[in-house]
């Protein structure tokens, strides 16, 4: 079974049920965490917007994105589930939804692996005991690739669809608080949608769009920075390396960088997935910083893209690096802030006990009652 290097959940009730779902979610992005950073390092460096612009080496970001991650989520999400096999035919499913859309359906993915490796895991029951001696790498190799090919089917005409119309919705919801002057609220339907990997349509297909207008009337426009502001998810990455769970506290500094200074937002995405709860502190963060640009009068030039604190020197009219700097330091401390609350400042997050040692105090103290009930008393005693 796939790692999913994530801390398991315990308990009942609607909260544990989001959690593991969250759980399970962030548990098909982790293992796979440096593809995000190979693309994120590649996208960085060789766009024509980026460090070494490369026209030939830029080839790889579109295909990456587009067919790579989402096989990568999808391959995982049916290990997960039902092992190798789940893992294939969750793999051959995902490439309906890759292409029967556009846009990079990491979402599509998340849903269609773990659903195809299902569907295999209570057929391979099925024909379990009805499978004659002899014939089970037949039955399982064509059970296999029916389950996956159907289901590839159903994906390219109707889970892509689907996460499309969700995309577009969502689009449309953030097109109407600006045009309703609610910039501030719009983080509520912002931040949500890029924890969920649409962010990319959010800002590509409404965000920019509506901002170059802006922009050629009035020389900025603050809608480019929306959701390509790095604060709120550099707050976030802060809060998990002092409170998070210690076992991934080794892992944020590396993404702070990909995220902060690369401006692959993805890299943070699994860490509220995995604490569901944490889209609050996201959601704080981002209204603060667009508030504060707001307030400052703060705009950009162009989209900034990718969304690192370069990108965003870069198209930062000149005068303008005050708001546009005080907004991502804003979204950043309201970030971290909120979140260490929602982690409880680490308090739960207790170290793990040495191979061969006692977890905890409390064990000890157990077996001493239990000691006490069963008459083991000390030697001293009996003499």
């Amino acid at each position: 079974m796939a790692d999913t290097y994530t801390p398991p959940v315990t308990g009942t009730g609607v909260k544990a049920t989001i959690q593991r779902i969250g759980g399970h979610l962030a548990g098909m992005i982790m293992p796979n965490i440096g593809a995000f950073i190979a693309w994120g390092l590649i996208t960085a460096l060789f766009i024509p917007t980026g460090w070494l612009p490369n026209e030939t080496l830029a080839q790889m970001v579109s295909p990456i994105i587009s067919i790579l991650l989402p096989v990568l989520i999808a391959y995982t999400g049916g290990r997960m589930v039902h092992g190798q096999r789940g893992a294939v035919v969750g793999a051959v499913a995902v490439m309906g939804v890759v292409v029967g859309t556009d846009a990079p359906m990491f979402l599509g993915a998340m849903i269609i692996g773990p659903l195809t490796a299902l569907i295999l895991k209570y057929v391979d029951k099925f024909t379990e005991q009805r499978t004659r001696a002899g014939f089970e790498m037949l039955v399982d190799n064509f059970s296999a690739g029916i389950v996956g090919g159907a289901m590839a089917v159903v994906g390219m005409l109707g889970i892509g669809p689907i996460v499309e119309t969700v995309t577009t919705a969502a689009g449309n919801a953030v097109g109407w608080l600006i045009q309703h002057n609610l910039l501030p609220v719009a983080s509520v339907l912002i931040e949500p949608a890029k924890v969920l990997f649409l962010n990319n349509a959010v800002n590509h297909g409404v965000l920019s769009p509506l901002g170059v207008a802006e922009a050629a009337e009035q020389g900025k426009s603050i809608l480019f920075m929306l959701e390509s502001n790095p604060g709120p998810g550099l707050g976030l990455l802060l809060a998990y390396l002092l409170f998070g769970p210690r076992a991934l506290r080794p892992s944020t500094p590396a993404a702070m960088i990909i995220h902060f200074f690369g401006g692959i937002h993805e890299i943070y995405f699994p860490y509220v997935l995995m604490k569901p709860r944490l889209i609050l502190a996201v959601i704080a963060g981002g209204a603060a910083g667009v508030f504060t640009f707001m307030v400052t009068g703060a705009g950009l030039v162009a989209t900034p893209s990718p969304g690192s604190i370069f990108a965003y020197i870069a198209v930062t009219p000149k005068g303008g690096w005050l708001g546009s700097s005080l907004g991502i330091l804003l979204a950043t401390a309201v970030s971290f802030a909120v979140a260490a609350v929602l982690l409880g400042f680490g308090r739960g997050e207790k170290e793990e006990p040495e191979p061969g040692e006692t977890g905890t105090g409390q064990m000890n103290e157990d077996e001493h009652a239990r000691a006490g009930h069963t008459g083991t008393e000390p030697a001293t005693k009996e003499a």
